[in-house]
């Protein structure tokens, strides 16, 4: 099998060396992608995917149709051939904090993409914090997309931040291309992102009513019972014990806090999603608003009322935890195994709407063995698509159940019109992956920026092969193929032009 990738990679280096006769510099040839086994969202079949001079898919083939192609003698086209690897979309990831500028010793847009692309992600979403300044004015998104210009190895997108009284920045932001807002009804962690108030709530959701644009909410809601501090009492005589972690944020603040956003998707017309849902019991308060939506006559996206959960929360679970390993540490936090079972029963019903990595990483002196102290969050970009399918294919779960959790999902809830998907019109963003394949998690193949993660020498089912972003290889193997060829997903006009 690795001499057939080699050949392969031989293959794609001769023909990225050779220009395609009459063509701009921006366009490569036509292309013609197969597979024995080509995977969409719903389906799984033998044949190919032509692909146009500018990198956009222009047919999905069967392998009759292939064959027919293949005789009418059209040599214009090179042929990369697959053989039993899936040929997939590339993944999305609609929930990563890359924290460039400002905390770029955390993470920064050239170690975040990188990680990326060798792992089959073709698109990032960022979320506006915790880089500093955060991407809550149209200045600030400035500034952000300055820095990540001819960084990024992947497509990248940008949300903005809904914090208290910037309602009138949304327009701006919201006619520059960012895909959504995201706020918080709890602490963010970082004191330039200020929560909402439970008395902002109708000021943002008049703000939005009628657009096009999500709201996102990180959704725990703090109460009076709840301690997140440690002043020597009984309760914090265990901080490194993630059982008393996980005591400080109870299932019931994602369920108040979900509880109260549906109070208002029923009088506002605003898609509501609802980030990193941890505590099954969130996704039934969700469907009730969900349906109550559609009854009324919306015709938006899932009733335009979306959820995400983790890969944290679907493979890891609380009562595997050690003690003083606080790269498990993330809010809201990873909870039992029975809790665990539940969200995958919810994705096999298609009660879920995507998966996202919430990728939050530190430098590791923000970590060390403190439950209570320690910076939350869990890094993962680069290893989603493995991750997932590990869990998926244990439960006998379809290649497609990645296609639709991982590219297709994330694509549709923030509205990219033309990625997650191999359909014709649709930027060529595909992977080649080995499901049958597996490695070990090390620090030595780890691309993003501190190598941190819960998942460390753990074994991965599916292999990332080759990475193609509109046609071009990325990435190949886990290494690079080249420099940086994505694209910054916003209006240059409007944030880089002035």
């Amino acid at each position: 099998m690795l001499f057939k990738y080699n050949i392969f990679i031989l293959l794609l280096g001769l023909i990225a060396g050779v220009a395609c006769r009459g063509l701009k510099p921006h366009q490569i040839c036509r292309q013609l992608f197969l597979s024995r086994r080509v995977v969409t969202e719903s389906a799984e079949f033998d044949g190919g995917v032509l692909v146009d001079e500018n990198g956009v898919i222009e047919s999905i083939l069967t392998r009759d149709s292939v064959d027919a192609l293949l005789q009418s003698g059209d040599r214009t086209i090179k042929v990369f051939d697959g053989g039993h690897l899936a040929l997939m979309a590339g993944a999305v990831d609609s929930h990563v904090h890359v924290n460039e500028p400002g905390r770029t010793s955390w993470e920064g847009f050239v170690t975040a993409t990188q990680a990326a692309a060798v792992g089959g992600f073709t698109t990032l979403l960022d979320m506006p914090l915790n880089s500093i300044p955060p991407t809550t004015t149209l200045e600030n998104l400035r500034i952000k997309a300055k820095a990540a210009r001819e960084e990024v190895f992947v497509d990248v997108g940008f949300w903005g931040g809904a914090i208290p009284n910037n309602e009138d920045e949304y327009p701006s932001m919201i006619e520059a291309g960012v895909v959504g807002f995201k706020g918080f009804l709890i602490d963010s962690g970082v004191p330039e992102f200020p929560n909402l108030k439970v008395d902002d709530l109708e000021k943002v959701f008049a703000a939005f009513n009628g657009t096009q644009t999500v709201l996102a909410f990180h959704s725990e809601l703090n109460d009076s019972n709840i301690r997140n501090d440690c002043d020597g009492s009984a309760f914090c005589t265990e901080p490194y014990l993630y059982d008393t972690y996980l005591a400080t944020r109870p299932a019931q603040m994602e369920l108040d806090a979900v509880s109260l956003i549906a109070k208002y998707i029923g009088e506002y017309d605003v898609h509501v999603h609802v980030v990193h849902v941890s505590a099954e019991g969130v996704v039934p308060i969700l469907e009730e608003a969900r349906k109550q939506r559609i009854a009324s006559g919306n015709k938006r996206w899932r009733g335009g009322v979306t959820a995400e959960t983790c890969h944290h929360y679907l493979t890891l679970a609380s009562e595997q935890i050690p003690p003083g390993h606080t790269e498990y540490k993330c809010s809201p936090p990873i909870r039992n195994q029975a809790n665990k079972e539940k969200l995958w029963q919810y994705i096999k019903d298609h009660r879920l709407d995507l998966v996202a990595s919430d990728h939050s990483p530190s430098v590791r002196e923000l970590k060390g063995t403190n439950f209570l102290t320690a910076w939350g969050g869990v890094s993962s970009v680069q290893f989603g698509v493995s991750l997932f399918w590990t869990e998926a294919k244990a439960r006998g779960y379809p290649l497609s159940t990645v296609s639709r959790y991982l590219s297709s999902g994330p694509a549709l809830m923030t509205g990219l019109q033309n990625k997650g998907m191999l359909k014709p019109g649709y930027d060529a963003d595909m992977i080649y992956f080995d499901p049958e394949a597996s490695f070990v998690v090390t620090p030595e193949i780890i691309m993003y920026k501190n190598k941190i993660s819960p998942y460390m020498y753990r074994v991965l089912q599916g292999k990332v092969i080759h990475t193609f972003l509109r046609g071009r290889l990325i990435a190949t193997e886990g290494e690079l193929f080249n420099g940086p060829q994505g694209e910054l997903l916003i209006n240059e006009d409007i944030v880089l032009n002035n």
